[in-house]
Formats: C-alpha cells, structure tokens, sequence
C-alpha cells in the first residue's frame, strides 16, 4: 500500500520527449513525444515489443542520455539544462540501478560491492548500512563471496541490495529477472516489491513480462517509440 502523502509527491516527469539518432539511411526516431508524470512511491512497468524504445526511455530518465527535443525533470531537476557533471550528480543522489546483467565489480566481495556507492556518497556508516541491506537480501553467509562465487540469484540480489542502499527517490530496474530462472526471478523480484514498498522508493521497471508488469500500479505501453498507453495495472 502506497503512502497518500508521499504519494502527491512529482518525484518524474517526462514532457514530450523525443530520440533521433543518425543511421546509414538518415534520421531514424527512437522516441517520439512521449509524455508522462510519475509520483514518489509508484510502482511503474514499462512494457512494449523490442525496438520500442523501452531502453532508450530508461536512458533519457535517468539521465544518461539526452532527448533530442523536449525534457526529463528528475527529483525537481531539468537534466536538459545540466552537463554531464551535473547529471551524474543527480543520479549520484536520487537514482539507484538494476540491470539484466548485474554490473557487479569482480574484484569487490558482496559486501564490498554493496558498499561502493556508500562511500562515493562520503556516508561514514557505508559498512554498517551495507552490511544491514546485505541481511535484509538474504545474503548474511555470503557477504564475503565474490561475483565469480554467487549463482545467478545471488548476484542480483547483490546488485538490488547496492541499488537501495542509498535509498534512491527512484529505482531503474531494466529486465531485472532477463539472465534468471523463472523460479529465481519471482524470487527477486518478490524482494524488489517489498523493498519498493518499505522504502517507499518509486520504481520503474523496464519489463516483457506483463504478469510482472500487471503487479506495478501502472502499465506504460510503447510501440514504435509512441506512447501508447499508461493505463493502471488490474488489481
């Protein structure tokens, strides 16, 4: 259950963005005039056939890329209007990631890996509040373990305890189950729900599975870069 108060909070705003990039055959659209408003708490999927734009939307969102015309807010933040610099800054403060491959460092254990932004961040405490997320994930006995010595699932939930540690305005989740088996994946991404809606973190979830999409409170639909649907999930 979300929080009302937190809820009324404009923590993402998409206002007709658009992505052109070049091609051998000219200017080829990603994205057109996509526009959308996403509250502090929500649980958002975003759904769509590949080359639908899915991934370039997550991209401009988090800022780390930028639209051809129109703009990102993030946090109270016009990404169009700050450098690179600037961008990661916000990223650095409001934003955590999950992605379909883990982006784990191979030379940091699972703690050390969890730690990591934690102390980009300057927090005196990195190890405590790591070590507090670690257990919390699951992984009290395999903190010391490194990438090469965790199975698929663990990995992820490495990489899900890293994204929250911060405590993100907004989690990007990016096929977050794509590299895992069906029964791991409902695992994660059961420990994804339940820490989205303890930490009242707003999530955006890049996903084709519309039974995992149908658990979020809204559903955006893209088809050929076009928005073509933001619609509330059934209960």
């Amino acid at each position: 259950m979300r929080n009302e108060s937190v809820s009324k909070d404009l923590v993402l705003e998409a206002i007709q963005v658009s992505k052109q990039v070049s091609s051998p055959e000219g200017s080829l659209t990603i994205l057109s005039d996509v526009s959308f408003r996403i509250v502090a708490g929500e649980s958002v999927a975003v759904v769509g056939p590949s080359g639908a734009g899915k991934s370039t939307l997550l991209a401009l969102l988090a800022g780390l890329d930028l639209p051809s015309s129109g703009h990102v807010v993030l946090n109270g933040a016009n990404l169009s209007e700050l450098d690179e610099d600037g961008r990661a800054g916000v990223r650095a403060d409001s934003v955590g990631f999950v992605f379909q491959s883990f982006h784990l460092v191979p030379s940091l254990n699972a703690l050390e890996n969890v730690m990591l932004p934690l102390e980009l961040a300057g927090k005196s405490d990195a190890r405590a509040v790591a070590r507090g997320i670690i257990e919390q994930v699951g992984l009290k006995d395999r903190w010391s373990h490194y990438p090469s010595q965790l199975s698929g699932g663990e990995k992820q939930r490495v990489a899900i305890a890293r994204a929250f540690a911060t405590e993100p305005a907004v989690l990007f989740a990016d096929e977050p189950t794509g590299n895992l088996d069906a029964g791991t994946g409902a695992n994660i991404m059961e420990l994804m729900f339940d820490l989205n809606r303890s930490s009242r973190t707003t999530l955006i979830l890049v996903t084709h599975d519309i039974s995992l999409a149908e658990r979020c409170d809204r559903i955006l639909s893209l088809d050929a870069g076009r928005l073509v649907s933001d619609s509330e999930a059934a209960a």
